[in-house]
């Protein structure tokens, strides 16, 4: 039986604002620090934020099933 961890995974919870803030940020760095633009890479940024966190549970979710598979054996 693994043992519960304090620390939350990556997946886990709500995206918070502070890390899409970051992420924004660098969005309008990347696009040269254009003006008027904010609510445009904010939701960019969470849409990205989004994707990778639901590539990562994707791609997370084979490996555990075939650890499951494999200790059935």
């Amino acid at each position: 039986m693994p043992e519960p961890t304090s620390a939350p995974r990556a997946q886990d919870g709500p995206i918070s604002d502070a890390q899409i803030r970051e992420r924004a940020y660098d969005i309008w760095e990347r696009h040269h620090r254009p003006e008027g633009l904010e609510m445009q890479f904010w939701v960019m940024a969470r849409r990205e934020l989004t994707a990778e966190r639901e590539a990562k549970v994707a791609s997370d979710a084979p490996a555990a099933a075939g650890a499951g598979d494999a200790a059935s054996l």
